[in-house]
């Protein structure tokens, strides 16, 4: 598998079947968290997954890989009050995820956008 198929086949398995076992697929250890709100390691992804609300959804939209570094922007409904756009930029190394940063905001409706236009879907 392509870096990028590892990413996606990782957060499909992990946010959208909800298979912690994926953790033990496609994390590394040690895996590397730069979200100032999240700890390292593998039993934080764990617990999160485990937490999840019942209304929760991640939707993986346009991805992007060069060399060891793939970017996601997805949308994570129910993760708060609002629907999140992310992007989710990992490192992989030997297979494994290995490191994480990430970009959230709030998704804006796109009848209140000033271009008329989605934030996560294009024309």
């Amino acid at each position: 598998m392509t870096n990028k198929e590892i990413v996606i086949t990782a957060l499909t398995e992990l946010f959208i079947q909800r298979d912690v076992h994926a953790i033990e697929r496609y994390w590394g250890t040690p895996y590397l968290q730069y979200n100032p709100g999240i700890p390292d390691g593998h039993d934080i992804l764990r617990n999160i997954v485990e937490n999840l609300g019942a209304d929760f959804c991640y939707e993986p939209g346009l991805v992007i890989a060069e060399n060891d570094i793939v970017m996601v922007h997805g949308r994570y409904t129910g993760w708060g009050p609002n629907p999140l756009l992310a992007v989710d930029i990992f490192r992989v190394k030997e297979g494994k995820l290995v490191e994480h940063w990430d970009v959230m905001q709030e998704e804006v409706p796109v009848a209140s956008t000033i271009s008329g236009r989605s934030m996560f879907t294009g024309p």
